[in-house]
């Protein structure tokens, strides 16, 4: 086994850098990567078998924590517009599902639930690649195919913990039907940078979905809040982040007993309590980018209020990005599967997620710090951040630059050798 491979593999976890997508499981394989929660609370790859440095050169070029790219050149069109912050866009509405039971299960307007569930009815796709609650470790999320209309719905709400819907990615392709993905932004990056080397991936996924994500809390993190609240973690049978309202209330079950929380008592009332892995801290695309439809919340500041969340029914904004999903929003608009309300525009989005736009600005002066320390900085290609970072002024830049170096030094931007908890 090649110590340089070792040492280069282990460098992604150890450098804050993996998102725990499980895709590079399934590039090695099961005998030489294994992905399992590791002593830190993450999924992290565990190196078990023989590596080489071939294998970790690929893995190095499909790793969202290594590669972040766009919309690929070919799913642009003369009809793609391109904002610098929220990147090529055909159209952006807000919209929320047509029945009124999947608005009220699905996270905020239930409108990817709903596309997933037209997918299927319609047989456009064989089955959804997507996420569901874990039943072995409850506030994780777990690799889920959705083959009928009842599985969709089993699997709503967002999951706000780790979760690997790439870890066995080959085998998915090797059965050779057509579906669709819904993953993070970061698990679509993978799954189209796998595409540059696996043609099937271009022939089978028809459809690439997104919410448009602000990162998930650190496992401590959550284990620390159900303590605060009395809950046992040994004893946890499921937790429910979201969904059943919008936000809808934070359920859990022990085997004694059900609470319900508030959303906010678990984020927070602002964004200063987001407890983020540092990939996430660093995310250069939160609002999937390489998807043909993300979906986010619609709060103004990008938060509910504790009194607007017990009366809010839940409505999606939809960054439509390419002509495939043009394809998909108005079939699903005209068949009544979900209700647009009206049009809005990139400036309306910043309103709805202005983390995510200070992210992007941020984004390039971050790497630079990496760079700085000497740390990996991943590679990224039509994310327009240099572009985005000239707008703003030098002092603000410096800010970015020297928060990830104090990051850097004060450990927080590193990670343990990976090895399972298992």
């Amino acid at each position: 086994m090649s110590k340089s491979a070792i040492d280069r593999m282990n460098s992604i976890s150890e450098q804050g850098l993996c998102s725990g997508c499980g895709i590079c499981q399934s590039i090695a394989g099961s005998s030489k990567i294994k992905v399992v929660k590791s002593m830190n609370g993450f999924e992290r790859p565990v190196i078990i078998g023989d590596l080489d440095d071939a294998t970790v050169d690929k893995i190095f070029q499909i790793c969202p924590g290594t590669r972040i790219e766009g919309l690929p050149k070919n799913q642009l069109s003369s009809n793609t517009k391109t904002d610098n912050v929220w990147g090529p866009w055909h159209r952006i509405v807000r919209a929320w599902a047509g029945n009124p039971k999947i608005r009220f299960e699905g996270s905020t307007g239930g409108v990817l639930t709903a596309l997933a569930k037209f997918l299927l009815s319609e047989k456009r796709v064989d089955f959804i690649l997507h996420v569901k609650a874990s039943s072995k470790e409850p506030t994780f999320g777990a690799r889920f195919l959705s083959f009928t209309e009842a599985d969709v719905l089993e699997a709503t709400g967002s999951r706000y913990g780790p979760a690997a819907p790439l870890i066995d990615i080959d085998e998915v392709l090797s059965r050779g039907s057509p579906f669709a993905f819904i993953g993070k932004p970061c698990d679509i990056s993978a799954l189209r940078n796998l595409a540059r080397y696996d043609e099937r991936v271009d022939e089978l996924v028809k459809y690439w979905l997104t919410p448009v994500c602000g990162g998930f809390m650190s496992p401590s993190s959550t284990d620390n809040f159900l303590t605060r609240n009395g809950v046992d973690r040994d004893k946890l049978l499921s937790l429910r982040y979201r969904g059943q309202g919008c936000p809808g209330p934070m359920q859990i079950e022990t085997l004694h007993e059900k609470k319900e929380l508030h959303y906010l008592d678990y984020w927070g009332d602002d964004e200063s309590t987001w407890n983020l892995p540092f990939r996430c801290k660093i995310c250069p695309d939160g609002i999937g980018e390489a998807a043909d439809i993300a979906a986010s919340d619609t709060w103004i500041g990008g938060s509910p209020t504790r009194s607007e969340s017990k009366t809010d029914p839940g409505t999606n904004a939809v960054v439509v990005r390419t002509e495939t999903g043009i394809e998909l929003l108005e079939a699903a608009a005209k068949s009544g599967v979900i209700n647009i309300e009206y049009d809005i525009t990139p400036d309306d989005m910043s309103l709805y997620q202005p983390h995510q736009m200070h992210k992007k600005y941020a984004a390039y002066d971050r790497y630079q710090g990496l760079a700085d320390e000497g740390r990996l900085v991943p590679i990224t290609k039509r994310l327009r951040l240099k572009e985005l970072a000239n707008e703003i002024n030098q002092s603000t830049r410096k800010i970015q630059r020297d928060g990830t170096i104090a990051r850097v030094r004060s450990g927080k931007a590193t990670e343990s050798k990976p090895n399972s908890s298992q």
